[in-house]
C-alpha cells in the first residue's frame, strides 16, 4: 500500500494505526529538514508526510530548528509551526519523528507523556531503543524494527 516509496513509509504506518482513518486527529511532527543541521527541505520525508496526512483530514503541528520558514515559504498555513519541539506536543494525537536532530535524541520523556493525548511516536529515524519506550510505556512504531507495545 505504499505510495511513493520510502518517503510515505511513516506516513502509513500512522494511517494503519488508526485503521486508515486520521481524520480530526493532531499530530506533532519533529523535524522538517531533509537532514539534521540543514534548512535544507528538497525531498524531505516530512513534506510527503504533511502532504499526506492533512489529505486525509488531519491536522499538524511542527517544529524544527532549522527549516521552519522554508516550509512555511512553500506550503503556507497548511499546518502549524510550533515555537519549540514541545510546543508542538500539545493535545496532539501522536508524535512523528522525521528528521534525526541532536535536539530529539534525548528528549524529556515525561514532557512528553504529559504533553501527547496518548503515548504514541511514529520514528522515522530510529531515534530511541524500543526496551526504553516499552518501558516508559508508549506504542513505538519505528523503521525497520520490530513495534512496541
Amino acid at each position: 500500500m505504499l505510495t511513493t516509496g520510502k518517503k510515505n513509509v511513516l506516513a502509513e504506518k500512522v494511517k494503519s494505526y488508526y485503521n486508515g482513518n486520521v481524520k480530526g486527529k493532531k499530530f506533532a511532527l519533529w523535524g522538517l529538514a531533509f537532514k539534521p543541521d540543514t534548512d535544507d527541505i528538497r525531498e524531505a520525508p516530512a513534506l510527503f508526510i504533511i502532504d499526506e496526512l492533512t489529505k486525509a483530514g488531519a491536522t499538524i503541528r511542527a517544529y524544527d530548528p532549522e527549516a521552519m520558514k522554508n516550509v512555511q515559504k512553500q506550503i503556507g498555513d497548511k499546518i502549524e509551526f510550533a515555537t519549540d519541539e514541545y510546543d508542538a506536543l500539545k493535545d496532539a494525537d501522536a508524535l512523528l519523528i522525521a528528521t534525526e536532530w541532536s535536539v530529539f535524541r534525548t528528549p524529556e520523556f515525561d514532557k512528553i507523556s504529559s504533553s501527547l493525548k496518548s503515548k504514541v511516536i511514529f520514528d522515522g529515524r530510529n531515534l530511541y531503543d524500543p526496551a526504553q519506550m516499552k518501558e516508559l510505556g508508549y506504542y513505538y512504531n519505528s523503521i525497520g524494527r520490530n513495534t512496541v507495545k
